[in-house]
């Protein structure tokens, strides 16, 4: 809650100061108001504000997303140590033929694309095991 809180409040203020800014601009190109050094001051100071929330939004956005990809990161460490058992089965099935297993993978997937990559590592098992199993027999 403290979070969305400070989200809310940090966008509110960045909207206002942004009207102001724009509106102080506009007055400011239009010939409405003087140059000077209050308003140069007050200028300065809108867009120092409106930078400060933008950075602060931003961040604090950006630090609520790291918060949810440890899970992100740990499923994705999980695929990733999956993927290598497969590849590792593979080429103890190819009795460590790596370039042979890449070459099937390969095949596979230029037969069947968009699939995920353990897809077509577990389809080149299953054929190798198959075409292994009938030669046996």
């Amino acid at each position: 809650m403290g979070q969305k809180l400070i989200i809310v409040v940090a966008t509110a203020i960045l909207l206002c100061t942004g009207i102001l800014l724009g509106y102080v601009l506009s007055q400011l190109v239009l010939g409405f108001l003087a140059l000077n050094l209050l308003t140069l001051l007050g200028t300065f100071s809108l867009i120092l504000i409106f930078g400060t929330l933008y950075y602060v939004l931003f961040w604090e956005l950006r630090r609520q997303q790291s918060r949810l990809s440890p899970q992100r990161t740990k499923l994705a460490v999980n695929r990733r140590i999956a993927d290598n058992r497969l590849k590792n089965k593979l080429i103890a099935i190819l009795n460590g033929d790596v370039a042979m297993a890449e070459r099937l993978v390969e095949q596979v997937k230029q037969d069947y694309p968009d699939m995920p990559e353990s897809w077509y590592w577990e389809r080149v098992i299953a054929d190798v095991e198959r075409e292994q199993q009938s030669d046996r027999n």
